[in-house]
Parts: C-alpha cells; structure tokens; sequence
C-alpha cells in the first residue's frame, strides 16, 4: 500500500440519528485548516499531515493499532507482505516495527533544541526518501512540533539564527519564544571588566589566606 495516498479518495463519514438527521462525523484525514493570518508552525500542520501523518498518527501519537483502525481494512496491517512488511510492495519500503510517536510527553526528549530536531528530520525524514523536502517545509515542520509539544509560542518563527535557543525540555514549565538572549554592544565590555574583578579579587583572597596560615603556623613554632 501507499500510505501516502489512501486518505486523497475523500468522503466525510456520516452517521444517522435516531430522528434520521444525517450528520458529518469529524475527519481524522482531513487537510488541516489555514487560519487566517497562518504562523510557520500552521504551515508545519500541513507538511505534517502530507509527510508525516500516514505513519505517525493523526495526532501525532504513532502508528498505533487505533489510529490503523481508520485505514481502509485492507490497509491495516502495515507490516504484511506486500505492504510495507518484510517484502513490500514493488518500489515500496519496509516499515521499522515500532513507528514512535511525534506529539505527546517525552516525545521530543531525544532533541535538546529546536536545532536538533530540524537537523534531524532534514536528514532522516519522510523514512522512505529522507531530505528529499525542501528545507523550509522542515522549518515549518520543526515549528510545528515544537509547538504543539509546548516547548514554543508559535510566535515569530523557527530558522537556523535562533533555533539553537528554543530549548526542548521535558520539564519545560513555560513555551519558549524565539528570542535569544543577546547583549547591546556597550554591554560587552562592562561585562568583561566584571569578570576581570572577580578572578582579581579571588586571587588576592587566596594570597591573604595563605599569608594568614603562615604567620599562624610561625607563631605555634615559636
């Protein structure tokens, strides 16, 4: 099977009431919506739910056996052969046995930053033709896990002058923003000069100190 592809056929579920009024029941498949004003990690949404979402999950959670339950049923097992399994289909590829998940505690606790991650994805990922996506589709792909794992506002964007800063912490208590912390140019030097006292200041603590257990050490000889 081409996971890529089975949710490209359309059709809005629907279930009757019992007073016969049909209504649509929410698609898991479907595109996501562009808001109005969309953010890098809105895009993000997007590239995930074309590259991603197949073996991930549509919530990020991984190729779990409840989210294969929404595949077509010839579709939901992933690992016979023929499909994606020991002997795939032809120019098809073998799924790993475990398919993590994206979104979700201790997901992203292998990535220190935002940095990591994209280093990661733009090497490694889709599975099947890894850096084949153009590089800002993995920034926006980058901005959108980050955020929707809490570790980022989703304000301003994600690229490589500022990723290094947008740390991923599993304890994470507050969203990151962009902004690396920085100092105005006349503070570089006050900065310095603070440095210098101290390590001066040290050093003469020590000579005190020293000179302090000698004249000690003199008196008990005498």
């Amino acid at each position: 099977m081409l996971l890529a592809t089975f949710w490209f056929q359309g059709g809005t579920a629907l279930s009757a009431s019992s007073t016969n009024v049909i209504t649509p029941t929410p698609d898991r498949l479907a595109e996501p919506t562009i808001p109005a004003g969309p953010s890098q990690a809105d895009y993000g949404a997007q590239v995930f739910w074309l590259y991603c979402m197949p073996c991930h999950g549509d919530k990020g959670q991984g190729l779990t056996d409840e989210f294969r339950m929404v595949y077509p049923p010839d579709h939901q097992d992933c690992w016979k052969s023929g499909c994606h399994g020991n002997r795939p289909y032809p120019n098809g590829w073998t799924l790993p046995p475990i398919v993590p998940r994206l979104i979700g505690d201790g997901a992203l606790n292998n990535f220190p930053t935002a940095a990591s991650l994209h280093g990661f994805i733009s090497s490694a990922m889709p599975f099947q033709a890894p850096g084949t996506l153009d590089d800002k589709l993995y920034w926006q792909l980058t901005a959108f896990l980050v955020r929707e794992n809490g570790f980022w506002n989703g304000q301003g964007e994600i690229n490589a002058s500022n990723a290094a800063q947008v740390l991923i912490q599993p304890d994470a208590s507050s969203p990151s923003t962009t902004s690396a912390p920085t100092l105005a140019p006349e503070e570089v030097p006050q900065r310095a000069n603070d440095a210098i006292f101290l390590t001066l200041t040290g050093i003469v603590l020590i000579i005190l100190i020293l000179v302090a257990f000698r004249i000690i050490n003199n008196k008990n000889k005498i």
